[in-house]
């Protein structure tokens, strides 16, 4: 008898289990996330960043958490960016990468213009996962003019690979340098819409017209929640939709990708209050355009390996 209740048990928990997962594929649509940061701060060697002061943030985040967090969103894979500066780490999170097929691509963090960095992009990219390189404001702004530093930029195009750069209004300028530098090179601008244009939009338009205009250059939508004067979350979501909106007009449905920016996103909102504010915009716009945005859009921009939960995409 205890056996014959065990498998009714389990054959109820699986009828459970399959009906969660349709609902789940039915309400929302397939996301990969392409921007989450794993680390952590236990590990012997420590890490750079974040700091022990930063409380919410100074703990271990692994892809365990973030999938238990995102499952429920039918966010099926994420495409890490590597905010430490240290070499060795680019092979932490590739090690990391095999056990846990939600990481569909990776973007490191190597020096460029230095004697080394032909050989480190070879070590990396050897990797399939390995798909590219974040890159900050002044980081770009040291290195243009640099013969060692635009070669490296060139290497990178030569492998069709991808750069997330990671700055404000100032660095577009040097954006569009670095397209024309590299042609093949896939660029994605980290954490639009910037926080200096929340109260006039407009200027967004202006800042990013040119930059908007290069079809290599992709906008990641993954800074748009905030709070307002009282510090609660603003959730409605007319007060994104004048940011969403030029944003929308200057990249079209086809150069536009999603991305959290978790676990750094908790400090303004929960993961699913960002996910839901973009949900509601992109869906307005239909279920290509949605699709679009949250995982078809990406795969061309990074390469992303379906693997894991993101095999079904298609």
């Amino acid at each position: 008898m205890k056996n014959q209740y065990s498998r009714r048990e389990f054959v109820q928990r699986a009828a459970s289990a399959v009906a969660f997962n349709r609902l789940v594929a039915e309400t929302f649509i397939p996301a990969i996330d392409t921007h989450t940061h794993f680390y952590d701060p236990a590990r012997p060697q420590g890490v750079p960043w974040p700091k022990p002061e930063e409380k919410l943030l100074y703990q271990p985040y692994y892809p365990p958490q973030f999938v238990s967090l995102t499952q429920p969103l039918n966010v099926v894979g994420t495409v890490v960016v590597e905010a430490s500066p240290w070499v060795e780490d680019n092979q932490w999170i590739l090690d990391l990468a095999k056990e846990h097929s939600s990481i569909v691509a990776f973007i490191g963090n190597l020096k460029l213009g230095q004697p080394e960095f032909a050989a480190q992009l070879k070590r990396f990219s050897a990797n399939p996962l390995f798909r590219g390189l974040r890159l900050s404001e002044g980081t770009i702004v040291a290195g243009i003019g640099e013969r060692a530093f635009e070669m490296d930029i060139q290497r990178l195009g030569e492998r069709a690979m991808t750069l997330d750069v990671l700055g404000g209004a100032a660095m577009l300028p040097n954006v569009i340098k670095l397209a024309k530098l590299a042609p093949r090179l896939r660029i994605v601008i980290d954490h639009l819409p910037f926080a200096a244009w929340d109260e006039a939009p407009e200027t967004m338009r202006t800042a990013l017209g040119e930059v908007a205009r290069l079809p290599q250059v992709y906008a990641k939508v993954s800074n748009v929640v905030r709070r307002d004067n009282g510090g609660n979350v603003i959730t409605d979501l007319a007060h994104y939709r004048a940011s969403l909106d030029v944003l929308w007009q200057l990249f079209g449905a086809d150069r536009l990708v999603y991305g959290s920016n978790w676990p750094v996103s908790e400090r303004v909102a929960p993961y699913v209050t960002c996910h839901q504010i973009v949900a509601e915009y992109f869906n307005s716009q239909g279920k290509t355009a949605s699709e679009k945005f949250f995982w078809r859009n990406s795969r061309r921009a990074y390469g992303w390996l379906a693997r894991g939960a993101a095999k079904g995409l298609r």
